[in-house]
């Protein structure tokens, strides 16, 4: 166990000593400040005010840094983290081959498979932890200009409208960090699989993006309605269920279930190609 710990570190510390590594977190934080500047805009006010009126409450209850945070969250995640977490993951396995200390690892007594696998829980931390970056100071933004109040959820590709006061909606935000960082997995899973194999870095990454961005405009095409169930970024998409009055703990379950037999699936793929890789030449 202190041979892993120690091992564990050290692929922390070769993880955060890459720049690109921190490329995220500043154009995070730069993405959100625009979306605040944006959301000061009166004709941008006005239009939150007739969509939170016409359903028959007050705005001025809702309008808040808890909703703005929601809304930062919902408009960010999975198209702009989604290309950082590529970005890592797909570059984790496939640069210190390109680099050649990969190699050099691998002539200590240390088997492939442990060297994968520590990989592959570096890049779920690494998600983990730029997913509670975005949510916390997507926070810390909304409370600063807004302050306290209720939550308002309005989430139409997946029919989400639910008001919330203030701290059940903290808790269902705070409750939301897991189950979407769980979501996110899978496009640091498809990534990491393609680092596994002899391609370029900014390749793994290019498709990783192509995969998800292609699923995403399928998934809302409306003739595809009817099978909606078999594109993967609707069942990423769940974790905004959270929010429901009334959580529908059962389709969610069953929608992570499907998402790590997929990770799975991708990390054993990933495995059995790195595996038959000859890294000697």
């Amino acid at each position: 166990m202190r041979l892993f710990l120690a091992q564990f570190q050290g692929e922390l510390r070769k993880l955060f000593a890459r720049k690109r590594t921190f490329i995220g977190f500043g154009v995070f934080l730069a993405f959100e400040f625009l979306i605040l500047f944006l959301l000061r805009l009166e004709r941008v006010q006005a239009s939150f005010r007739r969509v939170v009126e016409n359903a028959g409450y007050d705005s001025g209850d809702y309008f808040s840094g808890l909703t703005i945070g929601f809304l930062v969250v919902v408009w960010t995640v999975f198209l702009l983290e989604a290309l950082f977490l590529a970005l890592v993951a797909g570059d984790i396995v496939s640069k210190e081959v390109e680099d050649g200390s990969l190699r050099m690892m691998l002539c200590r007594p240390v088997s492939r498979g442990r060297i994968l696998w520590l990989k592959g829980i570096v890049s779920v931390f690494y998600t983990f932890v730029l997913t509670g970056f975005v949510m916390f100071t997507a926070l810390i933004v909304g409370f600063t200009y807004k302050g306290f109040g209720a939550l308002f959820v309005y989430e139409p590709f997946e029919k989400v409208f639910a008001l919330h006061e203030f701290w059940p909606g903290l808790f269902r935000y705070l409750a939301s960090f897991p189950l979407l960082s769980l979501s996110l997995c899978t496009i640091t899973a498809l990534a990491f699989c393609l680092s596994c194999f002899n391609m370029k870095p900014s390749t793994a990454t290019i498709i990783t993006l192509s995969v998800l961005f292609a699923d995403t405009i399928l998934k809302n095409v409306p003739f595809f309605e009817s099978i909606s169930e078999y594109f993967v970024t609707r069942r990423m998409s769940v974790w905004v269920h959270v929010f429901d009055p009334r959580i529908p703990w059962e389709m969610m379950l069953e929608n992570y279930a499907w998402l790590a037999g997929i990770n799975a699936t991708l990390f054993l793929i990933g495995w059995l190609v790195f595996e038959q890789r000859d890294f000697k030449s």
